[in-house]
């Protein structure tokens, strides 16, 4: 399978799961300011929205949106710990915790990441934020993980938006079992192997740029000495 990704951006939920489950996924970078791939094609192609992730499997068929795709990843393999089974009231609470930080946690710390956003606005933002991170303190305060007892998808995706919070200028003090809980999660062994490969297959691409570049001022140069020497 194939997950679109930006560095750092949402689509680090989806594959911190991949590696929670033992999985392996080819990682293609987006430009989301261009809507490119690093081949130069339209990402629109693949997701219309222009946003990541998009996860594309093996038969080619395409999922985007994260609550989508992290059901998708558990329930294909099957990993009811991370994901209860379907139609269970268990399903439905883990499913209740997972849109909580899409819709409540995602949706106020993505909009100050918009440096078009003036510092009133900003400044709104993070009181909303303080609502919800209030709520999930108390929620932390009880339970080990924001999906329950046990990790779920829910805390893949809730740790990758608390982990932007020193961006937006979130301060998690005032939230200790919030603050906890992602100093913990930033040691769990799948954080750590996503935030390598999302590493790795970032200078991937940035060495193949420069090959690309120094072959393109290769043939630069030997196409001037040519004509040099015919004008000779």
């Amino acid at each position: 399978m194939k997950l679109y990704f930006s560095p750092g951006a949402s689509s680090f939920a989806p594959l911190i799961l991949v590696h929670e489950l033992g999985k392996k996924a080819k990682l293609e970078k987006v430009d989301l300011r261009e809507k490119k791939l690093a081949s130069g094609k339209d990402y629109r192609a693949v997701n219309p929205k222009g946003y990541v992730p998009a996860l594309e499997t093996k038969k080619g068929e395409i999922y985007t949106e994260i609550p989508i795709i992290l059901q998708y990843l558990a329930d294909k393999a099957g990993a009811t710990k991370l994901l209860p089974k379907a139609g269970s009231k268990a399903r439905y609470h883990a499913l209740e915790m997972l849109n909580f930080v899409a819709a409540e946690l995602h949706k106020t710390y993505s909009p100050m990441f918009n440096p078009a956003m003036p510092e009133e606005g900003k400044a709104a933002m993070k009181q909303r934020v303080a609502l919800r991170l209030s709520y999930l303190n108390d929620v932390l305060g009880k339970q080990p993980f924001v999906s329950g007892k046990h990790f779920g998808v829910a805390d893949c995706y809730a740790y990758t938006v608390l982990s932007w919070s020193g961006s937006v200028g979130v301060d998690l003090s005032a939230y200790p079992n919030v603050a906890k809980y992602v100093e913990l999660m930033a040691k769990r062994p799948s954080v750590i192997a996503a935030k390598k490969a999302e590493a790795t297959a970032f200078e991937a691409l940035k060495k193949k740029a420069e090959a690309a570049a120094r072959k393109a001022e290769t043939k630069k140069a030997a196409s001037e000495k040519k004509a040099e020497t015919a004008a000779a």
